[in-house]
C-alpha cells in the first residue's frame, strides 16, 4: 500500500495562530512542499495566501505535487459570495483542489436550502475550472444523525446535478482539525464518523482529515474506504518519524 499517494500534507495555521512571523511561515510552507516532493506525497494543503508561492516553487522544480487550499476556513459560516471569491482567487493563482468548509451551522439549524445552494455553486465553480472539490462537514460538531444526514444531502445533490465522471472529483471530508471539542474528545476523523460518511456518501469519494497519526491508522482509514487523508504529520504516516501534531 503506497500511503504517500493518499496524503494531503497539511499546514493551515496563520502566523497569528502559530506565533511565527510571515517569513517563517512561508519557509515552513515551502519546507512542507519540498518534503512532499521528496517523499512522493500526493498534495500539499495550505492557506489561500500561499497558493501562488507554492505554485511557483513546484513549477520551478517541474514537480507533480498537487496544491490544495481551504475555503471558508475554519467555521464555514462566511457568506457564499465571499467563499466563491476566495475560491476564484485560488483558482487564478493555480490551485488544483478546493476544500470548502460547508456551512454546517446552518445545516444544524435546518437551513437546507442555503447549504444546498452553497454546495451546488461552489462545486460548479471548481469543476468548471477543472478542479477537485472537497466539502468539509466538521463531524466533531455534528451528531451521528447529522453526519449521516449532511453526507446524504451532498450525495443526493451531486447525483442529481453532476455526471458520474464529475462526481469522482467531489469529495466529502470529515474535519478541519480546528474545531474545539470539550474534554479532549476527537476533533478529526474517527472510525465511527468515517463509517457513517461511507454509508451515506453514495459514489462520492471520502477524505479523512485530522487524528490520523500512524501508518496503522492510515491503513485502517484506507480500508474503511477513504481515498485521501489530510495530515500535518505526513512523515509519521509514512513511518519515517513520530507524530508530534494534533492534526
Amino acid at each position: 500500500m503506497n500511503i504517500a499517494s493518499y496524503l494531503d500534507s497539511t499546514y493551515l495555521k496563520l502566523p497569528s495562530q502559530s506565533g511565527l512571523s510571515e517569513s517563517q511561515t512561508k519557509e515552513l510552507v515551502l519546507s512542507l512542499t519540498q518534503e512532499a516532493i521528496d517523499h512522493g506525497i500526493y498534495a500539499v494543503m495550505i492557506r489561500p495566501s500561499y497558493v501562488e508561492l507554492v505554485k511557483s516553487y513546484l513549477d520551478e522544480r517541474l514537480a507533480k505535487v498537487k496544491i490544495g487550499t481551504v475555503i471558508g476556513f475554519h467555521q464555514g459560516d462566511a457568506p457564499l459570495e465571499e467563499k466563491l471569491l476566495e475560491a476564484q482567487t485560488a483558482i487564478d493563482h493555480g490551485v488544483d483542489e478546493l476544500d470548502y468548509v460547508i456551512n454546517y451551522s446552518q445545516y444544524k439549524r435546518g437551513n437546507f436550502d442555503l447549504v444546498s445552494d452553497e454546495f451546488l455553486k461552489g462545486t460548479k465553480l471548481g469543476l468548471e475550472n477543472g478542479k477537485v472539490v472537497k466539502w468539509i462537514i466538521e463531524i466533531a460538531a455534528l451528531s451521528n444523525e447529522q453526519i449521516a444526514g449532511l453526507t446524504a444531502l451532498l450525495s443526493t445533490l451531486a447525483q442529481a446535478n453532476f455526471s458520474e465522471q464529475q462526481r469522482k472529483k467531489i469529495f466529502v471530508k470529515s474535519s478541519t482539525g480546528f474545531f474545539k471539542t470539550p474534554n479532549g474528545e476527537p476533533n478529526g476523523a474517527t472510525v465511527e464518523g468515517i463509517t457513517l460518511m461511507k454509508q451515506n456518501a453514495g459514489d462520492l469519494p471520502l477524505k479523512a482529515a485530522g487524528g490520523v497519526r500512524s501508518p496503522e491508522e492510515a491503513r485502517a482509514m484506507i480500508e474503511l474506504g477513504v481515498t485521501r487523508i489530510g495530515t500535518s504529520s505526513a512523515l509519521a504516516l509514512l513511518g519515517k518519524t513520530q507524530s508530534s501534531s494534533g492534526y
